[in-house]
């Protein structure tokens, strides 16, 4: 259980793979935008 184990997170970090014990970072998601409200104007 260590460097040449396929399922360790080790094991993937030295086969450069991905899976469920070392999965991708995913980017987080933009702040959404901020909406200003506006009057209305009176006729």
């Amino acid at each position: 259980m260590g460097k040449g184990d396929k399922k360790t997170k080790r094991g993937k970090i030295a086969n450069k793979s991905y899976g469920a014990r070392r999965p991708r970072k995913t980017k987080a998601a933009p702040p959404p935008k901020k909406t200003t409200k506006r009057a209305k104007k009176k006729a």
